[in-house]
């Protein structure tokens, strides 16, 4: 199964990025865009993985979260990540709990250095993929001075996901597989 850890987010909270998604479509020339039901903040890629390291993922990962208090975020931004002949990744910024969502990516790349999977290399910029390959009609500067300022949430954060990745009728697709829970404010460690 291909998979990977994220956080997932209420409709409400997916209804305004689509929103924001359409807004941009008017100004695309081209482009490959998120479904709605696939708007997420990535955490952790796993890649492949079995049933058994499903398991210590999920036994691994209940711990871990069972000790985070929950935290908010608010989009705030939108920014890219260019491409050759295109904008690579249009994405979504966050700002709000940003230092409990580092330290929680730390604490999963640590945890999961000890499962096996080697930690990621690149600095984490979290953020929310809205599209990809996208071309459009004038410069990405202009499209946001169009768009204007952002202002989304803020959303509450309470769990986290493990998701599984696969392409159904060459769309791609994410499903939750497990959820792991956040401390409750009344738990005692």
């Amino acid at each position: 199964m291909r998979a990977f850890i994220g956080i997932d987010f209420e409709t409400e909270f997916k209804n305004k990025m689509d929103e924001l998604q359409q807004r941009l479509r008017k100004y695309a020339i081209h482009g490959r865009w998120k479904h709605f039901d696939n708007f997420h903040l990535t955490l952790k890629f796993l890649e492949d993985i079995n049933f058994t390291q499903q398991r210590q993922i999920d036994s691994s990962m209940e711990k871990l979260c069972a000790s985070v208090k929950p935290f908010r975020l608010t989009i705030t931004e939108m920014g890219i990540f260019d491409g050759r002949d295109s904008i690579r990744v249009l994405w979504l910024g966050l700002a709000g709990d940003t230092q409990e969502l580092d330290l929680l990516h730390e604490g999963i790349d640590n945890t999961f250095a000890l499962l096996g999977f080697p930690p990621e290399k690149r600095n984490y910029k979290p953020h929310i993929t809205i599209g990809q390959d996208i071309a459009f009609e004038c410069g990405f500067d202009q499209i946001r001075d169009i768009i204007g300022e952002l202002q989304f949430g803020p959303i509450s954060v309470n769990s986290l996901f493990l998701f599984r990745s696969e392409q159904v009728e060459n769309r791609r697709i994410y499903s939750k597989v497990s959820r792991y829970d956040f401390k409750k404010s009344g738990d005692v460690s």
